[in-house]
Order: structure tokens, then sequence, then C-alpha cells
């Protein structure tokens, strides 16, 4: 159920350690306050005077760090993680670009061109397959390229992995590792071909840690013939699986039928490498035709499998990847707006960033439920009361006795929002959809204190 900001805010940064109780207590503050106007400005946000100057102060506060605010909000996920016996660790790079000259100095590149300069970021979101919950964040590194050193990936032969931007996948599971535990057990990193990288699956073999990655290149292997892509072709399908393909830029949506292969596979070492093959399974879920660019998956993966159900089920993980884009989507434009932030050094840029993460996070939660929701009773994400008083501001008829879906809530609240369906695609934005919910919150807590001041009098 999302809770109210106050709540939400206390949750993932009351315990935040920040030097100072004050430098906490107003971190709280202003995350509620963001929390109330996703999107807006931190002068559109703040309620009076007091509390913008209040958190400009924040912001720009030399001794607040970004790495502590966001040990907060990652040490808040970790303490959820005992409620689900799986976990996917969705992860993924991003970069936020920025190209208001005030802040331009301070960042890197981001692209080709001269036109952007920015940050990047990497993140692991945790989600639970089984109750389909967005559980949360539990890791995000961000980092600047020097403007110097661009070009310098035509050398990466020649640099320590250590010191390559890939050593990312490695750094991250290593923080989250620390931060679940024992409960890292119950934990599948899920990430796309740019982790198909030799020294990460070996540090994951090492330590135990399981993981679906998508391959990015036709390895060298022990099996039949030399190259991994080869070998997959000449394997018999054992089950075919249809999956819809969203429309996106100039590809149109379609449904497509896959073929679903899968073998064990041992890994050869590179050449230019020193150490032991690996031991995996391969899952290949292939689309059949003759289409110019037809989907195809090679999915590596240390997770058993034996049968055709255990490779739908790899595949069912993969196919969950998605999240995380969207996940940056809400945190970068749909959602909390990160991009349009305008800040005078970068210090002061990641500092509000990292509390946009976690906001994201929150809305991002409510887009996901709309979408994915069917038959679930609508008290998964709204409490009796407030779905009662949204069915009395709404409906206006006598309150139902069987409780209400959560796709009549999804589409009720995006209204109390100014939702109209001029599309008639039945499809909200995230941003209507929590106006909607923060209208709601409204009315919730005016009916809470005319109880309170009724039981008074």
């Amino acid at each position: 159920m999302i809770k109210s900001n106050n709540d939400w805010a206390e949750e993932q940064f009351g315990h935040a350690k920040l030097g100072d109780p004050r430098r906490t207590a107003r971190l709280v503050k202003m995350a509620s306050d963001l929390a109330q106007h996703p999107g807006k400005s931190v002068v559109k946000s703040s309620p009076s005077p007091a509390s913008m100057e209040g958190a400009y102060r924040f912001i720009r506060n030399d001794n607040v760090s970004s790495d502590d605010i966001a040990e907060a909000g990652f040490n808040a996920t970790a303490n959820q993680v005992h409620h689900y016996p799986l976990l996917l660790a969705i992860e993924d790079t991003t970069t936020l670009s920025y190209k208001h000259r005030s802040i331009r100095a301070d960042l890197g590149h981001v692209n080709q061109g001269n036109r952007y300069r920015g940050l990047l970021a990497h993140s692991i979101l945790l989600f639970a397959p089984e109750t389909l919950d967005v559980v949360g964040l539990i890791e995000q590194q961000r980092w600047t390229r020097d403007i110097k050193t661009r070009g310098i990936r035509s050398q990466h032969l020649k640099r320590p992995y250590e010191e390559k931007e890939g050593y990312k996948w490695e750094s991250a599971s290593r923080n989250m590792a620390a931060r679940l535990g024992d409960t890292m057990t119950n934990v599948i990193s899920v990430c796309d071909r740019e982790a198909d990288i030799y020294d990460y699956l070996i540090y994951k073999m090492a330590n135990q840690q399981r993981f679906v990655v998508r391959s990015m290149m036709s390895r060298h292997i022990e099996e039949g013939p030399d190259k991994l892509y080869q070998f997959a072709s000449e394997l018999k399908s054992v089950q075919q699986r249809q999956i819809q393909i969203a429309q996106r830029g100039g590809r149109k949506a379609r449904k497509v039928t896959l073929d679903v292969k899968y073998a064990a596979v041992t890994l050869k070492v590179p050449s230019n490498k020193t150490g032991e093959p690996i031991s995996l399974n391969y899952v290949g879920c292939s689309e059949g035709g003759n289409e110019d660019k037809k989907l195809n998956w090679h999915i590596l993966t240390n997770e058993p499998v034996n049968s055709a159900e255990e490779a739908l089920k790899i595949i069912s993980y993969y196919e969950k990847r998605w999240l995380i884009e969207e996940y940056h989507k809400v945190w970068k434009s749909e959602g909390t707006g990160v991009e349009a932030l305008r800040v005078q050094s970068k210090d002061n840029l990641e500092r509000l960033a990292t509390i946009y993460a976690f906001l994201a996070v929150r809305i991002f939660q409510l887009k996901f439920a709309n979408e994915q929701v069917e038959d679930i009773r609508c008290e998964k994400i709204l409490s009796s009361r407030a779905w009662k008083l949204l069915w009395v501001k709404r409906i206006k008829t006598p309150i139902p006795e069987e409780i209400p879906t959560a796709k009549w809530a999804y589409e009720h609240l995006a209204r109390l929002g100014g939702w109209k369906d001029s599309k008639r695609n039945g499809r909200a934005s995230v941003k209507t959809l929590w106006e909607g919910w923060l209208k709601l919150q409204a009315i919730l807590e005016g009916y809470e204190l005319a109880l309170s001041l009724e039981q008074d009098l």
C-alpha cells in the first residue's frame, strides 16, 4: 500500500546519518514536500519561504554527502527484503543530460557531440516476481566522464578491468551483497548484454551469486561447434512462447512467436584472460520467419535449467528487465524531472538527484501497478477508508459491500487527477495518476481531521 508523503519520507530518510539530527529532519521534511509536488521545483514544492530557504541550505551544504542520503534509502529497501522468497535485481545504466551553462563545466561528456554534459548513473531495482511488487532501489552509482578521455574506449584491451566502466556491474553487486547479507541468496541479478563480461561472470560464479545475463557475443565454447550462437542454432526447440513487443520509436507493436531452447555450455577463457572455463546454462529465445530484425535472445545463467518449464522461467525473469528502463524514464522525465533541474554545481545536483531517485521509485510503483492490475482488489494500494472516499467522490452512490478492483481505483484516481482519456487509449500518464492520488490524500486527511474534531467536541 502506498504510504502518505510524511510516512514515506520518514521511512526512507529518517535514519540518515548526516552528522547532525537537524540535517536528517530537514531531509525528511524536504523529501515529503517534494513528494507532494512531483516534477515541481524546490521553490514550487516548498509550502513556505522558510521551508524553501531550509531546502536550499540543505542542497548547498558541503557537509551533506549524497552518498549518505542514498545509503539511508538503500537501507530502507534492505529492511523489506525478508518479506520475499525471491527477488530480481534488475540493473542498467542511464545518462542524466544537461545543457544549461551554469553547470556544464562541472559535468562530463555523455554523447558524441558537445551539446550536452551530464552524469552517468547505474541503478539496481529490486522486484518481487511472485507478488509483482516493485520493492525499491538497493544500489545506484553516479559518475562523470572526463572530457579529456573521450575515445579511451578504443584502448579497452590495454586498461585494467577495475579501471573500465564495465567494472560498475561487479562494483554494484559487491555493494548490494554488503547491504543484503545472507538474503543475497534469494536475489537473481538480471542484466542486459553490456554485463556479458568474462570478469563479471567469474565474480558472480566465485561468490555464488545468481544471475541472468543476455549474451553480447558468440563466445567460444567447449561443446559442439566452437561458437555459442552456431551451437544454439542447432538446438531443437522445446517449447514456443508468444510475447507482445511494445511500440517504440519507429517500431510497430506486434505479437511474436518464439522458439525456446536450452542447453548446458562451457565458456572458454578469452585469449586475453587467464583463468578457468565457466560452466553455465544457456537459454535461447528466437523468432522464426523471414523478418529483417527478428527478436533473438541468447541468455546465460547459473540457475538450474533442466526442463522447458525452467527455461521459460528464465525468459520470464529477463522479460522484467524493461522495468529498470521505465524506472529511469520516471526519474528523468515522466515523474520527477531530474533532467530539468537547474542548479549551480555538480555536488548540489547530486544531492537533489539522489532524493529524486527514491521519489521516482515511489511514483514508479504506482505506474507499474496501474499497468499490471487485472482482478486485484484495490486494498492492495488504498486503505479501506481511502477507496470508500474515492467511491463517494467519484461515483456518488452507496458504497458497495464487495471491494472494487485495483483497475477501478486507478481509473478513478486518474480521473480525479484530471484525466479525460482524450486519446481513447485508456492510458493515463503517471503524473495524472499521481495528482489524483495526492488529491485523494487531501480528502482523506480532511475527513480524518473532521472525525477527530467531532470526537473532541
